[in-house]
């Protein structure tokens, strides 16, 4: 199966949660803070969005930076990803 979004939504999968501290302190996934940081996975076409144009700035395979309770959690084929709007994407990482 494959995701498609609508109007200006994106999909995204996030990037795994670092292991360990920058001094050598191994974290519990309990204890490891969900990133804020994900990869492009889709794309939506843009268009019309509550009587605006919208047009789509991110692309596939971009890392960007989102809001951190934004967007929609969805598990499809055992991959786990989060559907935002394109609003809730802060910064494109370079």
């Amino acid at each position: 199966m494959k995701l498609l979004p609508l109007g200006d939504r994106v999909v995204l999968k996030q990037l795994e949660a670092e292991e360990t501290t920058k001094s050598g302190i191994i974290l519990t996934s309990q204890s490891q803070e969900k990133p804020q940081q994900a990869e492009v996975v889709a794309v939506g076409p843009g268009g019309m969005v509550d009587g605006k144009e919208v047009a789509m700035q991110v692309k596939v395979g971009d890392q960007v930076i989102y809001s951190k309770y934004a967007g929609t959690d969805v598990k499809l084929d055992g991959e786990e990803y989060i559907i935002v709007r394109q609003s809730d994407v802060l910064a494109v990482v370079q």
